[in-house]
């Protein structure tokens, strides 16, 4: 049997920076999020993804997919937002199975009101604390480990074939 390859203090000290930055950054955005919009992060960036995408409407697996969400937490999150009118859902109009969430212009004005909020988070809480150098090799960073998860992560398991 293998040793586990251990965290030298280096490592560590990453790995523990990351967690520790991240939740704290989650706080602070959520924090402004729930203040000025009433909504929560994971909200905030469906409503966001709805309105860059072409027609403001994604399918939902693709939603779950680009949010690394499980189908049934998208569900739920879309649920609480079509109830709050800032969204709605769709059949798609090429397929009846699938079904699309669209962004409404009461989400719209959501987001409108909470951007420059939560853009002044993102940098208060920690792109001012960067160099732009850093914030470069962040960038990097982020990238590369975002690629390597994305093609070593199976994000939702196989759908099971329906019993007849």
């Amino acid at each position: 049997m293998n040793e586990p390859r251990w965290l030298d203090e280096t490592e560590l000290r990453a790995w523990s920076g990351f967690l520790e930055t991240s939740d704290l950054l989650h706080r602070m955005v959520e924090q402004q999020l729930r203040e000025v919009g009433g909504v929560t992060t994971v909200q905030y960036d469906i409503l966001h993804r709805l309105n860059e995408s072409p027609e403001r409407r994604l399918c939902m697996t693709d939603l779950a997919e680009r949010l690394v969400s499980s189908r049934s937490g998208i569900t739920y999150q879309v649920a609480q937002l079509e109830k709050a009118g800032l969204l709605r859902r769709e059949d798609a109009p090429d397929d009846e199975r699938r079904v699309l969430a669209a962004i409404t212009e009461e989400g719209r004005r959501v987001l409108e009101r909470t951007a420059p909020g939560h853009v002044e988070a993102v940098r208060a809480g920690l792109l001012d604390a960067l160099t732009p150098e850093q914030t470069a090799q962040l960038a990097a960073i982020m990238d590369a480990a975002r690629t390597h998860l994305r093609g070593a992560v199976r994000l939702h398991p196989p759908r099971r074939a329906r019993s007849r």
